[in-house]
């Protein structure tokens, strides 16, 4: 097989995984559909991925204005708690979602992670790395089967392992059996190197150990994920610098506490996008457009972004890549949430069975 032919099948590949995901997340729901409340949901990237995986979104919760809207525009149907999470009571939020206590199958969040992020100044009493404590708090009232938390990888480095242990001890504290394990997108179908600490747990009472899914793809390259584009992001802009040509092929420029500047490569997937990262052109003397950061996040083309070009840089920055949480989804999914089912299933039959003698 020739270099083109190798593109083109490796294309062919990545837009054809995209365009059934999307199609799955089109699809009616299923009466029996599992169901997940977002908090920290951003512009959708992880209620994409529920979405594609089969799930009833109940409700989301998040602050960004810009988010807010994005996520409206792209899911008009699942209602929105649009304000800071803290004034969220359980007594609302269940309100919100129709459902009692109990009742839901998946809470899911990722609480704002700058703090702990090996990017910046990795400040361990920053504001923002208490915000898990507002997870824990919607999920000891919520008590759903399963939860899931994502971070990045900077909470298990250094000082930050503090924070980490707190975190563990804190999602054990509430109730759950709980497993955390560093994860790289690339091994699920994302053209893009980003590793995040996954924290899977399944509440005490269900006595199922919570596992997390395995590697499942080869990795997609930049040229794989970014041929045959549908359009651009609506403002167009390119960023050309003179001195993005000092970077070379897959080499970075320069990087700061708050910023990094990376020349990518063809034959590879992208770096972390970040809001903070400026993703070059392989060959050409410019920033990437939102559309192509979108790709490399496995956004589909058709998933919508409001704003200028920085609006989409911190949406998909800040995001979980939708076909990364779509493994996650499945295999909750198949592996615990229909278990769970099955072992309440065979609970029942016993009862019945006793009570027929």
């Amino acid at each position: 097989m020739n270099a083109l032919s190798a593109a083109t099948n490796g294309l062919n590949r990545y837009t054809t995984i995209l365009d059934e995901a999307w199609q799955a997340h089109l699809a009616k729901r299923k009466l029996n559909a599992p169901t997940v409340i977002s908090i920290f949901a951003g512009a959708g990237g992880s209620s994409l991925g529920y979405s594609m995986a089969g799930y009833q979104e109940l409700l989301a919760v998040e602050w960004d204005n810009n988010a807010v809207e994005t996520f409206k525009l792209n899911f008009p149907n699942i209602p929105v708690y649009h304000s800071d999470i803290v004034g969220l009571s359980i007594e609302k939020c269940l309100q919100l979602a129709k459902i009692e206590s109990g009742e839901l199958d998946v809470l899911d969040g990722s609480p704002p992670c700058q703090g702990f992020s090996i990017a910046g100044k990795r400040i361990i009493n920053d504001p923002r790395n208490q915000l898990f404590h507002e997870y824990t708090r919607l999920l000891c009232g919520l008590r759903p089967k399963v939860f899931v938390m994502e971070n990045v990888s900077g909470m298990i480095k250094g000082k930050m392992k503090l924070i980490f242990a707190e975190v563990i001890r804190e999602l054990k504290a509430s109730n759950y059996q709980v497993s955390a394990r560093l994860m790289n997108t690339i091994y699920f179908n994302v053209p893009q190197l980003r590793q995040r600490i996954i924290f899977i747990g399944v509440r005490e009472d269900l006595e199922i150990k919570p596992s997390h899914p395995k590697a499942e793809s080869r990795v997609i390259t930049y040229q794989d994920a970014t041929k045959s584009i549908i359009g651009l992001s609506p403002n167009r802009k390119i960023i050309k610098q003179e001195r993005y040509k000092n970077a070379k092929e897959g080499q970075p420029l320069y990087s700061t506490y708050t910023y990094s500047y990376r020349r990518l490569s063809r034959w590879k997937p992208s770096g972390t996008i970040t809001k903070g990262s400026h993703q070059i052109h392989p060959v050409e003397d410019r920033e990437l457009n939102g559309r192509e950061l979108a790709r490399l996040s496995s956004y589909p083309d058709t998933f919508q972004f409001l704003g200028g070009h920085q609006d989409w840089v911190d949406r998909i920055g800040n995001s979980v890549p939708p076909l990364f949480m779509r493994a996650i989804a499945q295999h909750i999914r198949t592996e615990i949430l229909e278990r769970i089912e099955h072992g309440e299933t065979k609970h029942k039959a016993r009862g019945i069975v006793k009570a027929a003698r």
